[in-house]
């Protein structure tokens, strides 16, 4: 159990991992698995599990008071869940928030992982500007 949600662990197939993220598609998976081994984590993707199915539906009673159930007609059964995966990494102080603006992790291109480098807004790393804006000249 984690003190706060920042930083979360479980195990995953079985191994114990601090918790980089959880329900990704398979992309998103496939980019930190990459990421994370570049600087080299053991990494630990495993499906996460199917949400809860909901509860039946009662059957609708008349107003008039009678007995028998209004039929109604059979529901098809909703889609499929989205096949999602939970992505950890075995070291189990490793925290992504830390991490990312601790400027402690590095792309292939050896830049420093940005916050929208990480979140796949940028497919470049441009850590030559800091993370709290550009600073006015005095």
């Amino acid at each position: 159990m984690a003190i706060n949600k920042n930083h979360e662990f479980e195990e995953l197939n079985g191994i114990k991992c601090a918790i980089v993220e959880k329900n990704v598609t398979p992309q998103r998976a496939e980019f930190l698995k990459n990421l994370l081994e570049y600087n080299k984590y053991q990494v630990v993707v495993a499906a996460s599990p199917a949400p809860k199915a909901a509860a039946a539906p009662k059957p609708v009673v008349p107003p008039n008071g009678d007995a028998q159930p209004i039929d109604q007609s059979v529901t098809p059964p909703p889609p499929p869940a989205p096949e999602t995966f939970t992505v950890g990494v075995t070291d189990i102080t490793f925290n992504p928030i830390n991490a990312i603006f601790g400027r402690l992790l590095h792309t292939p291109d050896r830049h420093i992982v940005t916050l929208a480098y990480w979140q796949q807004k940028e497919s470049i790393s441009n850590d030559e500007v800091p993370y709290f804006g550009p600073v006015s000249p005095t």
